[in-house]
Protein backbone atom coordinates (compact mmCIF):
# COMPACT_ATOMS: atom_id res chain seq x y z
CA UNK A 1 0.00 0.00 0.00
CA UNK A 2 1.07 3.49 -0.77
CA UNK A 3 0.82 6.67 1.36
CA UNK A 4 -1.90 8.48 1.11
CA UNK A 5 -3.73 11.60 2.34
CA UNK A 6 -7.61 11.45 2.42
CA UNK A 7 -10.08 14.34 3.46
CA UNK A 8 -13.67 14.13 3.06
CA UNK A 9 -15.38 16.70 4.97
CA UNK A 10 -19.11 16.40 3.26
CA UNK A 11 -21.89 16.84 5.58
CA UNK A 12 -24.73 13.80 4.64
CA UNK A 13 -28.32 13.88 5.29
CA UNK A 14 -29.74 10.70 4.49
CA UNK A 15 -33.25 9.08 3.72
CA UNK A 16 -37.10 10.54 3.19
CA UNK A 17 -37.75 13.72 2.69
CA UNK A 18 -34.34 15.13 3.62
CA UNK A 19 -35.41 17.73 0.73
CA UNK A 20 -37.09 19.69 3.04
CA UNK A 21 -33.92 20.53 5.61
CA UNK A 22 -32.07 21.94 2.54
CA UNK A 23 -32.37 25.54 4.05
CA UNK A 24 -31.63 24.39 7.60
CA UNK A 25 -28.16 23.31 6.04
CA UNK A 26 -27.52 26.23 4.06
CA UNK A 27 -27.59 28.15 7.24
CA UNK A 28 -25.09 26.03 9.13
CA UNK A 29 -22.71 25.90 6.17
CA UNK A 30 -22.92 29.86 6.14
CA UNK A 31 -24.54 30.40 3.05
CA UNK A 32 -26.72 33.75 2.89
CA UNK A 33 -27.32 33.70 -0.57
CA UNK A 34 -28.30 31.54 -2.52
CA UNK A 35 -27.90 29.96 -6.81
CA UNK A 36 -30.11 27.46 -6.83
CA UNK A 37 -28.87 25.42 -10.44
CA UNK A 38 -31.37 22.50 -12.01
CA UNK A 39 -31.39 21.08 -15.36
CA UNK A 40 -34.73 20.52 -17.11
CA UNK A 41 -38.50 20.27 -15.96
CA UNK A 42 -38.63 16.66 -13.95
CA UNK A 43 -37.21 19.24 -10.40
CA UNK A 44 -40.19 21.27 -11.68
CA UNK A 45 -42.84 18.84 -12.16
CA UNK A 46 -42.31 16.44 -9.30
CA UNK A 47 -42.57 19.66 -6.61
CA UNK A 48 -38.92 19.26 -5.86
CA UNK A 49 -37.55 22.62 -6.92
CA UNK A 50 -40.69 24.12 -5.10
CA UNK A 51 -39.75 21.91 -2.19
CA UNK A 52 -36.40 22.97 -2.11
CA UNK A 53 -37.35 27.19 -2.90
CA UNK A 54 -39.44 26.39 0.68
CA UNK A 55 -36.92 25.22 3.05
CA UNK A 56 -34.55 28.43 1.57
CA UNK A 57 -37.91 30.67 2.62
CA UNK A 58 -38.47 29.23 6.12
CA UNK A 59 -34.91 30.28 6.85
CA UNK A 60 -34.90 33.53 5.47
CA UNK A 61 -32.24 32.86 2.92
CA UNK A 62 -32.24 34.65 -0.36
CA UNK A 63 -31.77 33.28 -3.79
CA UNK A 64 -31.89 33.34 -7.77
CA UNK A 65 -31.89 30.04 -10.04
CA UNK A 66 -30.28 28.91 -13.12
CA UNK A 67 -32.09 26.15 -15.05
CA UNK A 68 -30.48 24.95 -18.22
CA UNK A 69 -28.25 22.37 -16.78
CA UNK A 70 -27.88 19.43 -18.79
CA UNK A 71 -26.04 15.94 -19.45
CA UNK A 72 -22.00 16.41 -20.20
CA UNK A 73 -22.45 20.11 -18.76
CA UNK A 74 -21.66 23.30 -21.40
CA UNK A 75 -19.08 25.78 -20.29
CA UNK A 76 -21.46 28.47 -22.04
CA UNK A 77 -23.90 27.74 -19.25
CA UNK A 78 -20.91 27.97 -16.28
CA UNK A 79 -19.82 31.46 -18.01
CA UNK A 80 -23.85 32.68 -17.29
CA UNK A 81 -23.61 31.23 -14.28
CA UNK A 82 -20.72 33.03 -13.36
CA UNK A 83 -21.80 35.98 -14.58
CA UNK A 84 -25.40 36.02 -12.50
CA UNK A 85 -23.65 35.24 -9.65
CA UNK A 86 -20.80 38.13 -9.22
CA UNK A 87 -23.75 40.46 -9.46
CA UNK A 88 -26.23 39.03 -7.63
CA UNK A 89 -23.95 38.68 -4.92
CA UNK A 90 -24.41 35.15 -4.52
CA UNK A 91 -22.26 33.08 -1.36
CA UNK A 92 -22.99 30.02 -1.85
CA UNK A 93 -24.30 27.27 -4.94
CA UNK A 94 -26.92 24.49 -4.57
CA UNK A 95 -27.41 22.05 -7.95
CA UNK A 96 -30.79 20.36 -7.25
CA UNK A 97 -30.36 17.60 -9.74
CA UNK A 98 -27.49 14.80 -10.64
CA UNK A 99 -23.68 14.45 -11.67
CA UNK A 100 -23.90 16.97 -14.71
CA UNK A 101 -25.72 19.63 -13.02
CA UNK A 102 -23.59 19.15 -9.54
CA UNK A 103 -20.32 19.63 -12.03
CA UNK A 104 -21.70 22.51 -13.47
CA UNK A 105 -22.13 24.21 -10.31
CA UNK A 106 -18.56 23.22 -9.18
CA UNK A 107 -17.43 24.86 -12.35
CA UNK A 108 -19.90 28.30 -11.67
CA UNK A 109 -18.23 28.27 -7.70
CA UNK A 110 -14.48 28.29 -8.53
CA UNK A 111 -15.19 30.80 -11.63
CA UNK A 112 -16.99 33.39 -9.46
CA UNK A 113 -13.63 33.68 -7.18
CA UNK A 114 -11.37 33.65 -10.14
CA UNK A 115 -9.84 36.78 -11.96
CA UNK A 116 -8.93 34.70 -15.24
CA UNK A 117 -10.67 32.21 -17.29
CA UNK A 118 -12.71 29.70 -15.10
CA UNK A 119 -11.64 26.83 -18.08
CA UNK A 120 -7.80 27.12 -17.08
CA UNK A 121 -8.64 25.22 -14.25
CA UNK A 122 -10.02 22.27 -16.54
CA UNK A 123 -7.23 22.74 -19.28
CA UNK A 124 -4.29 22.16 -17.08
CA UNK A 125 -3.21 25.97 -17.07
CA UNK A 126 -3.99 25.98 -13.12
CA UNK A 127 -3.82 22.32 -12.10
CA UNK A 128 -5.73 22.14 -8.80
CA UNK A 129 -8.48 24.24 -7.80
CA UNK A 130 -8.06 26.06 -4.33
CA UNK A 131 -10.44 28.35 -3.76
CA UNK A 132 -14.39 27.80 -4.54
CA UNK A 133 -17.63 29.19 -3.03
CA UNK A 134 -19.20 26.39 -1.18
CA UNK A 135 -21.45 23.86 -2.63
CA UNK A 136 -24.02 22.08 -1.41
CA UNK A 137 -26.25 19.36 -3.24
CA UNK A 138 -29.82 17.99 -3.50
CA UNK A 139 -29.46 14.91 -5.00
CA UNK A 140 -31.74 13.16 -7.80
CA UNK A 141 -29.91 10.46 -9.44
CA UNK A 142 -27.08 7.79 -8.16
CA UNK A 143 -24.01 7.63 -10.81
CA UNK A 144 -21.40 10.17 -10.53
CA UNK A 145 -20.58 10.32 -7.00
CA UNK A 146 -20.08 13.79 -7.07
CA UNK A 147 -21.77 14.97 -4.09
CA UNK A 148 -18.72 14.02 -2.48
CA UNK A 149 -15.79 14.13 -4.84
CA UNK A 150 -13.11 16.26 -5.39
CA UNK A 151 -14.30 16.54 -9.83
CA UNK A 152 -15.80 18.51 -11.90
CA UNK A 153 -16.12 17.51 -15.49
CA UNK A 154 -17.44 20.10 -18.15
CA UNK A 155 -17.34 20.35 -22.16
CA UNK A 156 -15.75 23.71 -23.74
CA UNK A 157 -16.92 25.39 -26.49
CA UNK A 158 -15.17 23.50 -29.08
CA UNK A 159 -16.55 20.21 -27.82
CA UNK A 160 -13.41 19.05 -25.45
CA UNK A 161 -14.55 17.14 -22.37
CA UNK A 162 -12.68 18.31 -19.67
CA UNK A 163 -11.66 17.88 -15.57
CA UNK A 164 -10.94 20.65 -12.99
CA UNK A 165 -10.18 19.01 -8.98
CA UNK A 166 -9.51 19.60 -5.54
CA UNK A 167 -10.24 19.13 -2.30
CA UNK A 168 -12.56 22.54 -2.03
CA UNK A 169 -14.67 21.48 -4.84
CA UNK A 170 -16.16 18.78 -2.45
CA UNK A 171 -19.99 19.94 -1.31
CA UNK A 172 -20.00 21.11 1.89
CA UNK A 173 -22.93 18.79 2.24
CA UNK A 174 -25.36 16.33 0.04
CA UNK A 175 -29.17 15.94 0.75
CA UNK A 176 -29.86 12.32 -0.55
CA UNK A 177 -33.42 11.17 -0.56
CA UNK A 178 -33.40 7.90 -2.42
CA UNK A 179 -37.41 7.86 -3.64
CA UNK A 180 -36.04 11.12 -5.68
CA UNK A 181 -34.70 8.59 -7.61
CA UNK A 182 -37.75 6.42 -8.29
CA UNK A 183 -39.15 8.38 -11.28
CA UNK A 184 -35.72 8.46 -13.05
CA UNK A 185 -36.40 6.20 -16.71
CA UNK A 186 -34.83 2.54 -16.58
CA UNK A 187 -31.95 3.33 -19.19
CA UNK A 188 -31.04 6.68 -16.42
CA UNK A 189 -30.86 3.67 -13.46
CA UNK A 190 -28.78 1.60 -15.18
CA UNK A 191 -26.60 4.32 -16.74
CA UNK A 192 -26.06 5.23 -12.89
CA UNK A 193 -25.08 2.19 -11.43
CA UNK A 194 -23.04 0.67 -14.97
CA UNK A 195 -21.14 4.45 -13.93
CA UNK A 196 -20.47 3.02 -10.06
CA UNK A 197 -18.98 0.34 -11.33
CA UNK A 198 -16.83 1.66 -13.13
CA UNK A 199 -15.98 3.90 -10.79
CA UNK A 200 -15.15 1.23 -8.86
CA UNK A 201 -13.18 -0.93 -11.56
CA UNK A 202 -11.12 1.95 -12.29
CA UNK A 203 -9.60 1.83 -8.83
CA UNK A 204 -9.36 -1.80 -8.65
CA UNK A 205 -7.74 -2.95 -11.62
CA UNK A 206 -4.31 -1.51 -10.50
CA UNK A 207 -0.15 -2.43 -9.94
CA UNK A 208 -0.32 -1.46 -6.22
CA UNK A 209 0.52 -4.66 -4.13
CA UNK A 210 -1.22 -5.48 -0.91
CA UNK A 211 -3.87 -3.72 -1.05
CA UNK A 212 -6.59 -6.03 0.19
CA UNK A 213 -8.72 -3.49 2.34
CA UNK A 214 -9.37 -1.58 -0.88
CA UNK A 215 -9.78 -4.41 -2.61
CA UNK A 216 -12.45 -6.09 -0.42
CA UNK A 217 -14.40 -2.58 -0.06
CA UNK A 218 -14.50 -2.27 -4.09
CA UNK A 219 -15.74 -6.22 -4.25
CA UNK A 220 -18.15 -5.40 -1.92
CA UNK A 221 -19.78 -2.35 -3.68
CA UNK A 222 -19.52 -4.06 -6.96
CA UNK A 223 -21.21 -7.26 -5.88
CA UNK A 224 -24.00 -4.93 -4.43
CA UNK A 225 -24.47 -2.97 -7.58
CA UNK A 226 -24.84 -6.48 -9.65
CA UNK A 227 -27.67 -7.34 -7.14
CA UNK A 228 -29.64 -4.32 -6.74
CA UNK A 229 -29.22 -3.39 -11.03
CA UNK A 230 -31.50 -7.00 -10.44
CA UNK A 231 -33.81 -6.17 -8.02
CA UNK A 232 -34.58 -2.64 -9.91
CA UNK A 233 -35.18 -3.69 -13.15
CA UNK A 234 -37.96 -6.04 -11.15
CA UNK A 235 -39.62 -3.48 -8.88
CA UNK A 236 -38.30 -0.01 -9.85
CA UNK A 237 -39.75 1.51 -6.27
CA UNK A 238 -38.24 -0.71 -4.34
CA UNK A 239 -36.75 1.95 -1.86
CA UNK A 240 -33.87 -0.13 -0.03
CA UNK A 241 -32.38 -1.00 -3.72
CA UNK A 242 -32.48 2.78 -4.34
CA UNK A 243 -31.22 3.28 -0.87
CA UNK A 244 -27.75 0.81 -1.33
CA UNK A 245 -27.24 2.13 -4.67
CA UNK A 246 -27.39 6.00 -3.82
CA UNK A 247 -24.90 5.44 -0.88
CA UNK A 248 -22.88 3.45 -3.46
CA UNK A 249 -22.49 5.88 -5.80
CA UNK A 250 -20.83 8.64 -2.96
CA UNK A 251 -18.77 5.95 -1.48
CA UNK A 252 -17.76 4.64 -4.75
CA UNK A 253 -15.93 7.93 -5.99
CA UNK A 254 -15.53 10.25 -2.89
CA UNK A 255 -11.80 8.09 -2.96
CA UNK A 256 -12.29 5.70 0.35
CA UNK A 257 -12.09 3.04 -2.05
CA UNK A 258 -8.95 4.44 -3.78
CA UNK A 259 -6.22 5.56 -0.64
CA UNK A 260 -2.98 3.88 -1.24
CA UNK A 261 -3.50 1.96 -4.20
CA UNK A 262 -2.36 3.48 -8.00
CA UNK A 263 -5.53 4.10 -10.41
CA UNK A 264 -6.45 3.88 -13.71
CA UNK A 265 -9.24 5.64 -15.63
CA UNK A 266 -7.85 5.45 -19.20
CA UNK A 267 -11.36 4.01 -20.09
CA UNK A 268 -13.32 7.06 -18.59
CA UNK A 269 -11.13 9.22 -20.79
CA UNK A 270 -11.91 7.29 -23.82
CA UNK A 271 -15.75 7.46 -22.93
CA UNK A 272 -15.44 10.96 -22.76
CA UNK A 273 -15.29 11.15 -26.83
CA UNK A 274 -18.13 8.82 -27.37
CA UNK A 275 -20.33 10.77 -24.37
CA UNK A 276 -19.75 14.29 -27.21
CA UNK A 277 -19.77 12.62 -30.11
CA UNK A 278 -23.00 10.34 -29.89
CA UNK A 279 -24.33 12.11 -26.80
CA UNK A 280 -25.02 8.59 -24.91
CA UNK A 281 -25.12 8.62 -21.22
CA UNK A 282 -21.84 8.42 -19.76
CA UNK A 283 -22.80 5.40 -17.40
CA UNK A 284 -23.72 3.88 -21.15
CA UNK A 285 -20.83 4.31 -22.63
CA UNK A 286 -18.38 3.05 -19.70
CA UNK A 287 -20.52 -0.49 -20.11
CA UNK A 288 -19.41 0.26 -23.92
CA UNK A 289 -16.11 0.27 -23.69
CA UNK A 290 -14.62 -1.50 -20.43
CA UNK A 291 -15.12 -5.41 -22.01
CA UNK A 292 -13.04 -4.44 -24.84
CA UNK A 293 -10.35 -2.14 -22.25
CA UNK A 294 -10.28 -5.55 -20.11
CA UNK A 295 -9.61 -7.91 -22.97
CA UNK A 296 -6.88 -5.23 -23.98
CA UNK A 297 -5.44 -4.97 -20.53
CA UNK A 298 -5.37 -8.72 -18.51
CA UNK A 299 -2.48 -9.96 -19.87
CA UNK A 300 -0.73 -7.43 -17.69
CA UNK A 301 -1.97 -9.25 -14.48
CA UNK A 302 -3.98 -12.09 -15.23
CA UNK A 303 -4.77 -12.70 -11.66
CA UNK A 304 -5.79 -9.54 -10.69
CA UNK A 305 -8.73 -10.19 -13.80
CA UNK A 306 -9.52 -13.25 -12.39
CA UNK A 307 -9.70 -12.41 -8.92
CA UNK A 308 -12.44 -9.81 -10.12
CA UNK A 309 -14.02 -12.26 -12.35
CA UNK A 310 -14.24 -15.06 -9.42
CA UNK A 311 -14.93 -12.89 -6.39
CA UNK A 312 -17.43 -10.43 -8.09
CA UNK A 313 -19.07 -12.44 -10.94
CA UNK A 314 -18.83 -15.77 -9.10
CA UNK A 315 -16.72 -17.60 -12.00
CA UNK A 316 -14.69 -20.54 -10.72
CA UNK A 317 -11.09 -20.29 -10.52
CA UNK A 318 -9.18 -22.19 -13.35
CA UNK A 319 -5.87 -22.60 -11.59
CA UNK A 320 -4.58 -24.71 -14.91
CA UNK A 321 -5.65 -22.04 -16.89
CA UNK A 322 -6.15 -18.95 -15.41
CA UNK A 323 -6.87 -16.72 -18.75
CA UNK A 324 -10.35 -18.56 -19.16
CA UNK A 325 -11.72 -17.47 -16.00
CA UNK A 326 -10.49 -14.03 -16.92
CA UNK A 327 -12.51 -14.07 -20.03
CA UNK A 328 -15.61 -15.92 -18.90
CA UNK A 329 -15.24 -13.20 -16.05
CA UNK A 330 -15.17 -9.89 -18.94
CA UNK A 331 -18.96 -11.79 -20.61
CA UNK A 332 -20.53 -11.95 -17.11
CA UNK A 333 -19.51 -8.76 -16.78
CA UNK A 334 -20.83 -7.90 -20.58
CA UNK A 335 -24.29 -9.95 -19.73
CA UNK A 336 -25.22 -7.79 -16.88
CA UNK A 337 -24.60 -4.93 -19.10
CA UNK A 338 -27.36 -6.56 -21.36
CA UNK A 339 -29.33 -7.67 -18.96
CA UNK A 340 -30.29 -3.56 -17.96
CA UNK A 341 -30.95 -3.18 -21.75
CA UNK A 342 -27.60 -0.80 -21.80
CA UNK A 343 -26.17 -0.98 -25.13
CA UNK A 344 -22.48 -3.29 -25.76
CA UNK A 345 -20.90 -1.77 -28.86
CA UNK A 346 -20.48 1.76 -29.93
CA UNK A 347 -22.12 0.75 -33.24
CA UNK A 348 -25.42 0.24 -31.00
CA UNK A 349 -25.12 4.24 -30.41
CA UNK A 350 -24.76 5.54 -33.71
CA UNK A 351 -20.69 5.13 -33.72
CA UNK A 352 -18.50 4.29 -37.45
CA UNK A 353 -15.48 3.48 -37.72
CA UNK A 354 -14.77 6.61 -39.56
CA UNK A 355 -15.01 8.68 -36.84
CA UNK A 356 -12.09 6.69 -34.62
CA UNK A 357 -9.36 9.40 -35.85
CA UNK A 358 -11.43 12.30 -34.59
CA UNK A 359 -12.01 10.92 -31.26
CA UNK A 360 -8.47 10.00 -30.93
CA UNK A 361 -7.20 13.51 -31.70
CA UNK A 362 -9.89 14.95 -29.37
CA UNK A 363 -8.70 12.89 -26.44
CA UNK A 364 -5.18 13.68 -26.71
CA UNK A 365 -5.37 17.50 -27.61
CA UNK A 366 -3.86 19.21 -24.65
CA UNK A 367 -4.10 15.60 -22.36
CA UNK A 368 -1.24 13.28 -23.67
CA UNK A 369 -1.41 11.16 -20.23
CA UNK A 370 -4.23 8.64 -19.99
CA UNK A 371 -4.17 5.62 -17.72
CA UNK A 372 -1.71 4.53 -15.29
CA UNK A 373 -2.49 0.57 -15.09
CA UNK A 374 -2.17 0.38 -19.11
CA UNK A 375 -0.62 3.53 -20.63
CA UNK A 376 -2.75 4.83 -23.44
CA UNK A 377 -1.17 5.56 -26.66
CA UNK A 378 -2.73 6.88 -29.51
CA UNK A 379 -2.53 3.78 -31.06
CA UNK A 380 -3.98 1.76 -28.38
CA UNK A 381 -7.11 3.77 -27.70
CA UNK A 382 -7.94 3.44 -31.87
CA UNK A 383 -7.48 -0.37 -31.30
CA UNK A 384 -9.92 -0.19 -28.28
CA UNK A 385 -12.22 1.66 -29.70
CA UNK A 386 -12.49 -0.50 -32.68
CA UNK A 387 -12.69 -3.59 -30.05
CA UNK A 388 -16.09 -1.99 -29.42
CA UNK A 389 -17.70 -1.29 -32.28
Amino acid sequence: MENFTFYSPTYFQFGRDTENMTGQLVKKFGGTKVMIHYGGGSVIRSGLLDRVKASLEAENIPYVVLGGAQPNPRAELVREGIEIARKEGVDFLLPVGGGSTIDSAKGIALGVVYDGDFWDFYDGTCPIVTKALPVGVVLTIAATGSEASTDSVVTSEDNLKRCAEGDILRPVFAVMNPELTMTLPEYQTASGITDIMAHCMERYFTKTKEVEITDRLLEAIMITMVKESRRLIADPKNYEARANVMWAGTIAHNNLTGVGRAQDWGTHHLENQLSTFYKCSHGAGLGILFPSWMRYAYKNDVLRFAQFANRVFGVQMNFENPEETVLTGIEKYEEWIKSMHLPTTITEIGGKEEDIPAMVDDMFNGAPNHGNFVKLTREIAAEIYKMAL
